[in-house]
């Protein structure tokens, strides 16, 4: 029981980790400082956790995953897209 319980507050705490970088991203309107790189083995990583899980039947696992995979997702796609907004303002820093 105690290892659940401890499993599912790191589920949370690893998940919500996500929202301060897209609160600011939506703030600021720049995600440049976030490494693409980083972003991309997290999303590959969180999808083979999500499957994993889903594999397991173990919905902890499974949802903590799938969350976080979303938080990623919407990190990658509003880089993208303020990315794309600075250049067509010339505005993009290097």
């Amino acid at each position: 029981m105690l290892w659940s319980i401890m499993g599912t507050i790191a589920a949370i705490c690893t998940t919500v980790g996500f929202i301060p970088q897209i609160i600011r991203g939506l703030k600021t309107k720049s995600l440049s400082d976030v490494s693409p790189m980083m972003m991309a083995l997290l999303f590959v990583g969180c999808s083979l956790w999500m499957v994993y899980g889903i594999h397991l039947k173990n919905l902890i696992i499974a949802l903590a995953n799938g969350f976080t995979l979303s938080f990623v997702t919407t990190i990658i796609l509003l880089r993208i897209l303020f990315k794309k907004t600075t250049q067509d303002l010339g505005t993009e820093k290097t």
